[in-house]
């Protein structure tokens, strides 16, 4: 979208083209379409819709709209022809954000339940005619029934501006890497095809890729020039690119609840330092406002269920469902007393300065006591989410793909807890390890082990591509690849059993296949909690 239309040949003409966006939008809208990533002629024209799992009986619904919204409201019910119900909240914005995020928590659900709703705002005179949207709550803690789930990583935007054919017009260094085929399915498109397979979508982490907006600039992506940017650009572009993110991926999450963990790349809008090789210039988060910096747009544009789980914002929570009891962790910011958080100062993904969100050791203490509290009989299953993995083969093993410090803060409490599986991304590849800790191999295997089984799949696909990995796997790898997009489907079948397949994006078949059994017999590590709400 930005390619087609910033023809500029120099920073100022880039941002009188981002602001044109609006003017071809309203052309467009008169037929009814919006165009990802532009200023809709109405400025009360919802977009951008996301659910997230709000308690056992609750779901938050959020959309964001160009002007604010005195008091946003849901209406909903059990049938599309009788939206009865009712819920209103709040709406919430940051300096040099083009949009408004409305969030609206909906309560009284019941479990596993199909409703319809529609989102407005009080007094709006044409909001009963807006199309409606639909979404399927929660399983109660407990539910027996076999269910799968959707894991993505590293996902980022798709078409002209993002991942494509194409590798931008430069080429040698500047070119893209590990471009789609020309027949290929992206991972959204394979998302939305295969959306009745899976109950909700995980994302470990990277979504946008905004911040590579400079990068793309001086690559020549923004009108075939390799172009220089300034303050006001960037804002701009890091606005556009995220919007058009949000608009590409609301099919999906518009109707599955989307579950999200922090990432490097939602840190700050210079790709943790970004250096520009045609003009020789190094960019630092100076070039970066405040609403492009420490997580603002991912602290406002979601809502995760941190408020009934005890965790903080969208960075750490938890949330039961059906024999599963899901955990998500912060590997960015917020380590033990001790140990140093890659994006906060100082930290190895230098230049990301961000955080920390909790006071000292808050993340560690509820991540221990939340283990503490799960009732294996309800829900065995205990499975984590997070971005940045500490087993993984790859050439570059440096700090900032091997995350020893995230093993140190979080591996202990894992084993000691009895987690059956965690999920990470990051890096570019696909690894299906073997239960490990303390980089020993489980001896069992994938039959009842008693060290967590770790996957990576950091292969949802932006357009800078793939990473490289060693020829040999490390002697605690079952599988891996990294020449394929891809997204994982867990499954839990059962007490026992759980199968993940790797799923490849280009034409819906699966990679790669395992299925973990564990026995879940009461070791003396099960919690004096009861039922928990999702």
């Amino acid at each position: 979208m930005l390619r087609s239309l910033l023809l500029a040949a120099s920073a100022a003409l880039l941002v009188n083209a981002v602001n044109d966006f609006s003017s071809l939008s309203c052309l467009v809208e008169s037929k009814g379409v919006h165009v990802p990533g532009t200023v809709p002629c109405n400025p009360h024209e919802p977009l951008q819709h996301r659910l997230a799992y709000g308690g056992p009986d609750g779901m938050m619904v959020s959309w964001s709209t160009h002007a604010r919204l005195d008091v946003p409201t849901v209406w909903y019910g059990e049938s599309p022809l009788s939206l009865s119900n009712e819920a209103t909240g709040y709406s919430v914005t940051y300096p040099t954000s083009r949009v408004h995020d409305n969030h609206v928590k909906l309560t009284g659900l019941k479990p596993h339940t199909k409703y319809w709703y529609r989102t407005s705002f009080q007094n709006c005179a044409g909001c009963a005619y807006r199309s409606t949207g639909t979404f399927t709550t929660a399983r109660l803690a407990g539910d027996h029934n076999s269910f799968s789930f959707a894991f993505v990583a590293d996902l980022g935007l798709m078409g002209a501006d993002g991942l494509s054919t194409d590798v931008g017009p430069l080429g040698g260094a500047s070119a893209a890497a590990n471009p789609l085929g020309p027949h290929d399915k992206n991972t959204m498109q394979s998302l939305l095809e295969s959306k009745d397979t899976f109950e909700f979508v995980a994302h470990g982490g990277d979504e946008l890729y905004a911040d590579y907006f400079i990068k793309e600039s001086w690559q020549g992506y923004f009108g075939n020039n390799s172009l220089i940017p300034n303050m006001t650009s960037v804002v701009e572009g890091y606005n556009s690119l995220s919007e058009q993110f949000y608009d590409q991926m609301t099919p999906l999450t518009s109707t599955k609840p989307y579950m999200v963990a922090p990432g490097n790349h939602e840190a700050n809008c210079d790709n943790g330092g970004t250096t520009d090789v045609v003009h020789n210039i190094t960019y630092t988060t100076s070039i970066c406002t405040p609403g492009q910096t420490n997580f603002t747009g991912y602290i406002n544009h979601y809502r995760m269920p941190s408020d009934i789980s005890g965790g903080k914002g969208n960075f750490w929570y938890s949330f039961d469902y059906g024999l599963a009891h899901f955990i998500i962790l912060d590997t960015e910011t917020d380590f033990p007393e001790g140990l140093q958080a890659p994006d906060e100062f100082g930290g190895f993904d230098a230049g990301a300065n961000s955080g920390p969100f909790g006071y000292p050791n808050e993340q560690i203490k509820w991540f221990e006591k939340d283990l503490a509290n799960v009732n294996r009989d309800i829900t065995p299953w205990i499975l984590v989410m997070q971005h940045r993995p500490w087993y993984i083969g790859t050439p570059e093993n440096s700090s900032s793909n091997v995350c020893l410090t995230c093993q140190l803060a979080f591996e202990p409490t894992m084993v000691k807890y009895g987690v059956d599986a965690y999920f990470a991304g990051h890096t570019h590849l696909y690894e299906r390890n073997k239960p490990t800790a303390n980089y020993v191999v489980d001896p069992a295997g994938l039959h009842n082990p008693k060290y967590p089984w770790n996957i990576v799949n950091g292969c949802g696909g932006h357009y800078d591509g793939l990473d490289p990995m060693n020829k040999t796997l490390p002697y605690y790898a079952d599988a891996g690849f990294n020449a394929v997009y891809g997204w994982s489907r867990v499954t839990v079948h059962n007490y026992t059993h759980l199968t993940h397949d790797f799923i490849a994006s280009r034409n819906g078949t699966t990679l790669d296949s395992a299925t973990l059994y564990k026995e879940h017999k009461n070791d003396g590590r099960k919690g004096k909690g009861g039922k928990r709400g999702p």
